[in-house]
């Protein structure tokens, strides 16, 4: 039985990954991939490149996360350690922010507009790899029946993807009998994809808490993206992503829920945002 209360993962944090070495995954791999924005490592990468990494681990079948990071991620670190371990955990950390690729560029590191990279931009990509390669791909999160929906209409559209689902709506404290079922379940299943979407911060706090218990998979937090498939949720049209008014088409739709995280607490990174500009001016003066 592996213990995984808070006590016990405090001692079992392994030291931060995202600031390891990695091996390139192609030859025209960028130097500059890796930056720190905000305080936070990301990486800079394209969606087809994500893909490659996975497929990579998939094969060598290797534990990895892929996490992304947004501005709401970045506020919510600063108030929950369980989340900002998750962050320290990751292999991989997209940007899933147009206004922080932006922000890169204004301070004049490497980033381009298809550098924003989410569920959303790679999910044709992905499943129509994970039918070729006949994957086993595991969905946790949704509403009862949800999940299931986006289920059947995956398997009818990608018959060799192997996909299971469990909705988010069960005990997900270390150490609960549901949260012990769930593990359970997810091992007999042996993915080789496991997506976790059960919101900020809930879906990063629960892949840390139970990282250590899950099989050897690569492990995404994809927030409502069966939500997409099932079409419980629209999504923004891909062109807004490249504008940076994504966020603007979802607030519109809901600015009960997100009002809040889009036009306050972005405010509350003011302190890194001055930061990294003072570095960045510092750093072109000592350049000459």
């Amino acid at each position: 039985m592996v213990d995984l209360s808070p006590q016990a993962m405090d001692t079992a944090l392994v030291p931060d990954r995202r600031n390891a070495e990695r091996r390139p995954i192609r030859a025209a791999r960028r130097a500059r991939e890796r930056v720190k924005l905000l305080g936070q490592p990301m990486d800079l990468v394209r969606p087809e490149e994500v893909l490659h990494q996975v497929d990579t681990w998939v094969s060598e079948g290797r534990k990895a996360v892929v996490a992304n990071h947004n501005l709401n991620s970045l506020n919510l670190i600063r108030r929950n350690p369980a989340m900002a371990a998750f962050y320290e955990r990751a292999d991989l950390v997209e940007v899933d922010s147009a206004p922080l690729i932006a922000f890169a560029r204004a301070l004049g590191v490497h980033g381009r507009t298809f550098h924003r990279c989410t569920y959303l931009d790679w999910r044709d990509h992905f499943w129509s790899l994970a039918d070729r390669r006949g994957w086993r791909v595991l969905y946790l999160g949704g509403a009862p029946g949800v999940a299931e929906t986006a289920r059947q209409r995956l398997m009818a559209l990608y018959p060799s993807a192997i996909i299971a689902v469990h909705d988010g709506y069960f005990d997900a404290a270390p150490g609960s009998a549901a949260n012990a079922s769930v593990l359970a379940g997810i091992a007999a299943f042996r993915p080789h994809i496991l997506f976790v979407g059960m919101g900020m911060p809930r879906q990063e706090v629960w892949i840390g808490q139970n990282l250590d218990a899950l099989p050897d998979s690569v492990i995404f937090s994809v927030g409502a993206a069966f939500d997409y498939e099932a079409g419980a949720q629209n999504a923004a049209p891909r062109w807004m992503g490249p504008l940076g008014i994504e966020w603007l088409y979802r607030l519109v739709r809901d600015p009960k829920r997100l009002a809040r995280r889009y036009l306050i607490e972005p405010w509350g990174l003011a302190d890194l945002i001055v930061a990294d500009v003072v570095t960045a001016i510092r750093t072109r003066f000592s350049r000459g």
